[in-house]
């Protein structure tokens, strides 16, 4: 019988059994030391435990052994985005596209790299992409409408925001944010007031929206 030593380990991370997970992964890499799968998954279980250092030396050696592995420059790209390395991140996910990572991950990502680097225009046809194949994720159609509202694009982040407060009805951010789109590019004071009372309702610590909902209110009288 034959072991699937990455299936193991990939079972044993799941149940976070994370040095069941490591000794099969190194057994899978031992097994087939020129595979770029076992250097990928130590990689993912290193990033998890935040041994940043050893899971990028993984994820590169996945990389030298199989300059197509999708998977292994989405994992390096994640790792330098959250250690603020933006523009290395960039390049890395758009590697990963680039090699057919199935999926919006990839494209919300970079677009989240391009933001942090304040290249707005640049990252909306990534996050644009991350929407339409994930038109469900509540997270990346808010991060979607909030970069239109960014851009100054309001009338196609109304319909984002509003998709995002019927997924997820108490979704302060995206109430805030259409508060906001209505009160500035609008003659909707009605709506601006209710989305902006409903986030801070929802999150009583929310005090730029109540910072807002005063100031519009402040107009009407």
């Amino acid at each position: 019988m034959i072991v699937n030593y990455n299936e193991l380990g990939i079972e044993a991370f799941q149940a976070k059994r994370y040095d069941e997970a490591a000794q099969a992964f190194n057994d899978a890499i031992e097994a087939n030391p020129e595979e770029a799968v076992g250097y990928i998954n130590f990689g993912n279980l290193l990033a998890a435990l935040n041994d940043t250092e050893r899971a990028e030396r993984f994820f590169q050696k996945a990389i030298t052994l199989d300059e197509t592995a999708a998977t292994a420059y989405y994992g390096l790209a994640n790792l330098y985005y959250n250690n603020e390395r933006y523009a290395e991140a960039a390049t890395l996910y758009q590697k990963a596209i680039e090699h057919k990572l199935e999926g919006a991950d990839a494209y919300y990502m970079l677009g989240k790299s391009l933001e942090q680097q304040e290249n707005f225009k640049f990252a909306l046809p990534y996050m644009q992409r991350a929407a339409e194949l994930a038109p469900f994720d509540s997270q990346v159609r808010l991060s979607y409408g909030i970069l239109l509202c960014t851009l100054e694009m309001f009338e196609q982040a109304e319909p984002e925001l509003l998709a995002v407060t019927e997924m997820d009805k108490d979704n302060a951010d995206a109430h805030y944010n259409l508060g906001v789109l209505y009160a500035v590019s609008t003659q909707n004071t009605e709506g601006a007031l209710h989305h902006l009372e409903r986030a801070f309702t929802i999150s009583p610590a929310f005090e730029q929206a109540k910072y807002i909902y005063d100031l519009v209110n402040q107009r009407l009288q």
